[in-house]
């Protein structure tokens, strides 16, 4: 069963990824800053990251720079935000295994997303 942890600091956002990841059978934990999200990450070494650009204490820029560094190739990231602005496509696409999604994302695009991006993980 593949892990996977979301980093946002939107309480609702986190309840609704997280029912739907785990109806569709993934084990889901979650945090509210970038920065929990990286002890998190170095204590479990999740399979996949889903992060906000924008959170306290630590962002998703830097979190996924850290992640990276770490971890080069073993934790597929998936960026969402509504930040589209060319700078953050940009940056999105100079990191390795990273895929950006416009918000608001469909949770059927998301798990398509995942199927496509990540194996199966079995």
């Amino acid at each position: 069963m593949q892990r996977i942890l979301i980093a946002d600091d939107e309480p609702h956002i986190i309840r609704i990824m997280k029912l739907s990841l785990e109806r569709a059978g993934f084990q889901v934990d979650s945090r509210g800053n970038g920065e929990e999200a990286l002890t998190k990450i170095r204590e479990d070494q999740p399979d996949i990251l889903i992060t906000d650009i924008e959170m306290p204490r630590m962002d998703g820029e830097e979190l996924c720079k850290r992640v990276r560094n770490e971890f080069p190739q073993h934790i597929k990231i998936f960026v969402l935000t509504s930040r589209t602005e060319m700078e953050h496509r940009e940056w999105a696409r100079s990191l390795p295994n990273l895929s950006f999604l416009e918000k608001p994302v469909s949770i059927r695009k998301l798990l398509k997303m995942i199927e496509t991006n990540s194996g199966n993980g079995d």
